[in-house]
Formats: C-alpha cells, structure tokens, sequence
C-alpha cells in the first residue's frame, strides 16, 4: 500500500518539466516530506480544452484532494461530502470492477508524482520489543517516480449549477516485487513513461497490461533505507524525515 509519500517539486517547475498546463492557480505547493492522505497533491492528467474539445489533448498539472471522493457521494453540508473511508489506494486487479473505482479506470486515469514512499516494518529492537521501523523507497539516482493514479470529480448535486468541482484522487497499488517484497506485500505502481500516452489518453480505455504487476525490473533501480521515527506522525515535516538512519540503513531484511 501507499499511505504516505514525500514530494518536493512545485507545479510551476513540474510543468515545465513534462511541457504541461499548469492548472493548480493561486493553491500553494511548498516541499512536502510527509504527504499524508486528505492532503492537497499535484497530479498529471490528459485532457482536451473544454472551449476547443477538437484540439489534441494536453497534459495539464492538477491539485487534487489525496483521497479519492467518488460521484455519487452525498453532502453532509453544502459544498462538503459526507466523510467516508478514505480512498487513497485501490488495488489496480480489483478497481476496474469495485464500484467507486471502476468509472474513473474507464476515463479519468492520472499520475501522481512522487520522491519516494514510506512504508512500516515491524522489528524486535534491542530488548526484543516489537517496534514498526519506517523505510522510504526512492530511485537510485534520485529521479522522480510517477505512479498511476484514478481521480474524480465530485459535485453537491443540491446546488445544481452553483455547484463547485472537487477533485480527488488515488493511488493505485500492486504486489510488491523484487527486493521491495521484503519491506511491504503490497506497492504503489509505477508507470514508465513510455506508457504515459496509453494511460492517459482521456478518449480511449487504457490496455489492461498497464493495469497488472510490472516486472522487478521496473522498480530495480528503486533502493530501501530506514529513516528517522520522526516520520510516523503527520504534524513533522522536513527535510530530516529522510535522513538515512545508521551505517546499515536499508538493509535490514534485504540482503
């Protein structure tokens, strides 16, 4: 699974990376290392203009609520959804027939970029205490990973027309694979950038290839090491969150 994540880049920098619209407007995005679900995202979607829908489809830079709201959510106030379990993972075998999913696989699929991950083990310390050590994934060279994502838009159908859009999102997860097994049984999954014009493509299903556990080849440059406690509650947010802890730091479990 995916729970928490850390991302540094901002919409401007990212849009011009991947030649984008940025349409995040005035919603700031200052680095953030512990990203946790409910918080605003960035996200990449393909979308045609919606004054010239003939136009070939661009990618656009989008913030989204981590946390996927589906459509026919009821509000619990005006303009507020009624809060429900928080959708911040479905399972990329099983969200093209669950039913909060299942719509957003057929038309509105995105990526959500990310630094890197966290994820819990849970380990004996020095008196034999259990205690859960969190490790963070990232690549080797320290890139940017872009997982694949489903998002929605939600509307309080009391309001008719007045109605503002509320966008959410999810991260998809798959098996775990290659070494990253040993930390986690469940992963968020990758999509390689050669896949990125089938996954997005708002006018055509993707292929369902894109939808199942990639080769450990994909995520063999993606390296585990432990970091800091620190990580483990929300309210901490820096830099020293991915500190490498100890001479040995990620390779408990791994070698």
């Amino acid at each position: 699974m995916c729970g928490r994540y850390a991302t540094t880049t901002n919409p401007a920098k990212l849009a011009v990376e991947l030649d984008a619209i940025d349409e995040t407007g005035d919603k700031g995005f200052d680095p953030n290392y512990n990203v946790a679900p409910t918080n605003q995202v960035l996200t990449v979607v393909e979308r045609h203009d919606h004054d010239h829908p003939e136009d070939p489809a661009t990618l656009r830079v989008r913030a989204m609520r981590w946390g996927l709201i589906p459509p026919w959510t009821k509000a619990a106030e005006p303009g507020i959804p009624v809060k429900g379990k928080p959708l911040f993972n479905a399972r990329a075998d099983k969200a093209a027939t669950t039913a909060s999913f299942r719509d957003a696989v057929k038309k509105r699929r995105c990526l959500v970029p990310m630094d890197g991950w966290y994820e819990w083990v849970t380990e004996a310390d020095s008196l034999g205490k259990a205690v859960k050590r969190p490790y963070f994934m990232s690549r080797a060279g320290g890139g940017r990973l872009y997982m694949a994502g489903l998002w929605s838009v939600w509307r309080d159908r009391e309001q008719g027309d007045e109605a503002r859009p509320l966008l959410s999102c999810t991260i998809l997860t798959t098996d775990a694979v290659g070494d990253l097994a040993k930390i986690h049984d469940r992963m968020p999954l990758p999509m390689p950038r050669e896949h990125w014009d089938a996954w997005l493509d708002p006018d055509h299903p993707a292929p369902g290839s894109l939808l199942e556990t990639p080769a450990p080849a994909v995520v063999s440059d993606i390296l585990v090491r432990e970091v800091p406690s620190l990580v483990n509650s929300v309210k901490n947010n820096g830099p020293e969150l991915l500190a490498e802890v100890g001479a040995q730091a990620g390779q408990i479990g791994l070698i």
